[in-house]
């Protein structure tokens, strides 16, 4: 084959044998950073999420193309400005585009910086989109008869396939070729600037022809051929609405193809030549890695020239390439830090056979180490149907075991019998007995380490079939120790952070909405690519991740403080507590009658009956008929009615008084008494909520599905909800309950003496503050100086101003600012506590509990002085609850073997933050009790030995309010 013509530059484009990958970089960037959470460098602040996740997909894209086959130039093409020869055409276009996020624009340039640092060549011109490059390129490597990839999934691309070009979307590892435009848009490349110019496009402002979308586009394209022809026989068309839109808007459309056309003629900067692939070089990427502090990135890039240890047959993408067996590896050890494979989803085992699991089972045992996951039909542990189970015992080699899967139910054939169904086609698989029976002494193994992803909720589906798995590690809770705070610690985030992948998504195998369907009924072939799949990618995590526990010297807080809880809290959750559902019902009925007294109520001071639930009918009666004072709009224009504005206008008005009282009910009646209803198990009357462990960064626990966490404790209502809280026949409840814990933990921290002598001699803390404070004997002090030391020594902990304390006591704010300034006088200990505190957390980013917990504070070096106020003051309040809860922690872990070691059958049923809940036997309560309160008092020893006594109160009732 003949040279091709010289570029502008006077360098020939390479001939005929040019494989060219062309990466769609603003695509790539807007991915990454919507795709992960805020990160920001620690040493400045700097935001680096986009460019971590950039630097991710890069890698991975680099390791998968490495080989023979694969291409051998590749350039990252990148928009340089919003203005175009576009706007020149029509000046609207791309006008709605929102600006870029403020934490994204500083990172354009290190995207581009990072492009460079891995080797790869940086494209954009002046004037021209990145797409009109693509497209510029592709078409020069076409007519040259090479071959062209575009690394996007942009549908304003799809024009360019054919012809030796095709598009490959990474996140999906699928070729967009002919079939799959078809597929989608119903119509060839070659037809979609004529169906674009149809639908338009409402992100970049391209007008199109109104109120036609892809179908009818498509539809249309398909009976008259191509746009010109569709213009030119509009008046042929019957429908009247669609026949005067193309007539109306005839020159609009034209131009919108005018806006959608890709141009094969752009100058091209730099001459494909000079796109050759090559090896980044070690000491640039290594230094640009240093820089971004991205220090497990450069863990894995090692020197930048690693070639996958799992590399399809011609060095590209599996998706490129016709599917191949996976081949199996031998385990490593977890130790060995190593590039992970890439990922083939189709090369996971299906088990159906008994010979086939004995012999997983074999290698898993041999191995050590596997990864292991279920799948259920159901949210609950507590109630979810066992679909199967998957295990792993090395990077890619992975399987799923289905245990229960049913085709999905089909309707009689004729549509004439409405009797029934037909019954479900049987699935080869082994039965469920005969496979947990086996499974069964792998998964209770002492010498094989089960690794997890949530773990809590596998180990309580597993123990309803009589499975205590053990021993345990989870990747969550390891993140969890190892980054608290810096970004979430599910699945699916943590593949895209740590392993550059994108896990299938739940509801590409599911579905949504009302059309998602039971896993039992999805087919075993999609079935074991999801299910193996989330098994691989906990496997890889934890070799990944366990390592940099000891590297950052967080073994024992793993170890202390997360590594137990998952089994404890799976039993707790199983276990639930009981409820009284007749008593929840007329509960229910009383805040349904009392709602409607005070929707009366508000209808007559308005003066005229509204939707109490509407904040937009609310904001408007009380700012816009009543003219309260203090009214502002929201950016949706609406009058903003939330909590804080209704309490502030409730001291001199009734009306907010009013909303807030319905509001309080409302919650209370739907969140609670209708839910728990609802939730509670029908033969049992047990409800149980769920736990997470790593939903907040100071370590506190959270409850869902239900929450019991926030039932208010002081009101009337929400003691009448903790009292249909109730014990089963013959059984009492225990609240057990830390006295003041914080503050106690306050006064270790702080070294603040008047404090300390206070607890240790059983005192009032808050009259003994308010002596202190005020000068006045305890004594005979009155409520509200309690009142006003109580305020302030809580406000204290969660760095309260003067403003918030005016607020909360109904005082002047100097007045407030007297007292604050008296307490640091009183305690200057409290004083110092904080600005060592402060000082602490922007040096390093994070505080750290007495154990040693990592909490880290990103808002500290924010570009907002509102948020690094809010991060200063959430870095003074965390070490304090952070330790609070590792102590409760402590004490849970503790408990079980500690009450089964005195021959007790009492149970540990809730967490509420500072407070256990148990469920004994009448008979056993008083020993209960005494165990419980040492196994509490005593949970910081021996690790800490607190300069404080640590105290806990504890009672026993028949109903959950009683004993508390």
């Amino acid at each position: 084959m003949s040279d091709s013509a010289p570029s502008e530059s006077g360098t020939p484009d390479p001939s005929g044998d040019v494989r060219l990958w062309l990466i769609d970089a603003s695509a790539y960037i807007f991915r990454a950073y919507h795709a992960l959470p805020p990160l920001t460098r620690k040493s400045d602040g700097l935001p680096v999420g986009a460019v971590q996740g950039y630097c991710n997909m890069l890698w991975k894209l680099l390791r998968e193309m490495k080989g023979e086959g694969g291409p051998t130039h590749l350039a990252a093409i990148f928009d340089h400005s919003e203005k175009t020869f576009r706007n020149d055409l029509y000046a609207d276009y791309k006008a709605h585009r929102p600006p870029a996020p403020e934490d994204l624009v500083p990172q354009f340039s290190l995207v581009r910086e990072a492009t460079a640092a891995f080797g790869v060549h940086c494209v954009e011109l002046p004037g021209y989109e990145a797409d009109d490059l693509i497209a510029t390129y592709a078409c020069k490597a076409r007519d040259a008869g090479g071959e062209t990839v575009i690394v996007s999934s942009d549908k304003d691309l799809m024009q360019l396939i054919g012809g030796g070009v095709v598009m490959w979307d990474p996140m999906k590892d699928r070729v967009l070729a002919k079939d799959a435009v078809m597929e989608k848009f119903g119509v060839t490349p070659d037809k979609m600037i004529d169906l674009q110019a149809l639908v338009g496009d409402s992100v970049d402002n391209v007008p199109g022809a109104p109120g036609i979308g892809p179908k009818t586009a498509a539809q249309l394209l398909g009976e008259y051929g191509d746009l010109d022809t569709l213009l030119a026989r509009a008046g042929e068309i019957k429908q009247p609405k669609r026949r005067e839109t193309l007539q109306i808007h005839a020159d609009q459309i034209r131009l919108s193809r005018q806006l959608v056309t890709l141009i094969c003629d752009a100058p091209a900067p730099e001459p494909i030549a000079d796109f050759a692939v090559r090896d980044p070089d070690s000491a640039t990427l290594a230094a640009f890695l240093e820089k971004m502090e991205f220090r497990s990135l450069a863990r894995r890039v090692g020197d930048g020239k690693a070639t996958p240890l799992e590399p399809a047959p011609n060095g590209r993408p599996r998706a490129l390439n016709a599917p191949v067996a996976a081949p199996r590896h031998a385990p490593r050890p977890a130790t060995e830090l190593t590039v992970p494979e890439t990922f083939d989803t189709t090369a996971y085992a299906c088990v159906r056979t008994i010979d086939e699991l004995k012999r997983w089972i074999a290698r898993a045992t041999e191995a050590g180490v596997v990864a292991f996951d279920t799948e259920t039909d159901a949210l609950s542990s507590s109630h979810a149907g066992l679909c199967g189970l998957s295990l792993a015992v090395a990077p890619g080699d992975a399987c799923y075991v289905p245990l229960t899967h049913e085709a999905e139910p089909r309707a009689q054939s004729g549509g004439l019998d409405f009797d029934g169904e037909t019954p479900p086609e049987a699935i080869d698989q082994i039965p469920m007995d005969q496979a947990l029976a086996l499974l069964k002494p792998l998964l209770e193994n002492p010498a094989v380490l089960k690794v997890g992803q949530n773990i809590k909720y596998d180990l309580a589906v597993m123990a309803r079939h009589d499975i205590t798995v053990g021993p345990i590690d989870d990747t969550m809770l390891i993140s969890y120790v190892l980054e608290g705070g810096v970004h979430g610690h599910g699945m699916d985030e943590l593949s895209r952070l740590h392993l550059g992948h994108e896990p299938i998504p739940f509801k590409s195998v599911c579905g949504t909405g009302k059309s998602q369907k039971s896993f039992r009924h999805v087919a075993l072939e999609p079935a074991t690519a999801y299910a193996a799949e989330d098994a691989d990618v906990t496997l890889r995590l934890w070799r990944l991740l366990k390592p940099q526990l000891a590297e950052e010297r967080l073994v024992t807080v793993y170890e202390t403080l997360e590594r137990g809880m998952p089994a404890v809290l799976a039993q707790m959750e199983l276990t639930g507590i009981r409820v009284d559902p007749d008593r929840l019902k007329r509960l229910s009925s009383e805040f349904g009658l009392k709602m409607a007294e005070l929707e009366t109520r508000a209808h007559e001071v308005a003066g005229r009956p509204f939707n109490i639930a509407s904040p937009r009918q609310i904001g408007e009666i009380m700012f816009g008929e009543m003219d309260l004072p203090g009214g502002k709009k929201t950016a949706s224009g609406q009058w903003g009615t939330d909590a804080a504005m209704l309490e502030t206008l409730a001291e001199s008005h009734e009306l907010p008084r009013v909303i807030l009282d319905w509001r309080q009910l409302a919650k209370l009646k739907g969140t609670y008494t209708d839910a728990l209803t609802e939730a509670a198990d029908k033969t049992s009357f047990r409800v149980h909520t769920s736990y997470q462990l790593a939903a907040a960064s100071t370590g506190r626990l959270a409850s869902s599905d239900p929450n019991l966490q926030n039932i208010p404790i002081r009101t009337e209502t929400g003691r009448q909800i903790r009292q249909a809280f109730i014990a089963s026949p013959g059984q009492v409840l225990i609240s057990a309950d830390y006295s003041q814990i914080e503050l106690r933990i306050l006064a270790h921290i702080g070294d603040i003496p008047e404090l300390k002598a206070a607890f240790k001699a059983g005192l009032d803390i808050h009259a003994a503050t308010a002596s202190e404070m005020f000068g006045v004997p305890i004594e005979g002090m009155s409520s509200e100086t309690r009142r006003r030391a109580k305020a302030i020594n809580f406000g204290i902990i969660y760095g309260i101003s003067a403003f918030g304390l005016a607020a909360q006591l109904g005082i002047h704010n100097s007045e407030a600012g007297a007292y604050i300034k008296t307490y640091f006088e009183r305690f200057p200990g409290i004083r110092t506590y904080m600005d060592r505190i402060k000082g602490e957390v922007k040096q390093a980013g994070f505080v750290t509990t007495l154990f040693g917990r990592k909490i880290h504070i990103p808002a500290i070096h924010s570009k907002s002085g509102a948020e690094r106020q809010f991060g200063e003051r959430a870095a003074i309040n965390a070490p304090i609850q952070g330790t609070a809860a590792d102590i409760i922690r402590r004490a849970m872990m503790r408990m079980p073997d500690a009450l089964a070691a005195e021959g007790l059958e009492t149970r540990m049923l809730l967490q509420v933050h500072d407070e256990l809940v148990f469920e004994a036997p009448e008979a056993e309560a008083d020993r209960a009790i005494a165990i419980i309160r040492r196994i509490m008092e005593a949970a910081a020893e021996p690790a800490i030995s607190l300069s404080v006594p640590l105290v806990v109160d504890a009672r026993a009732a028949s109903n959950w309010d009683d004993a508390h």
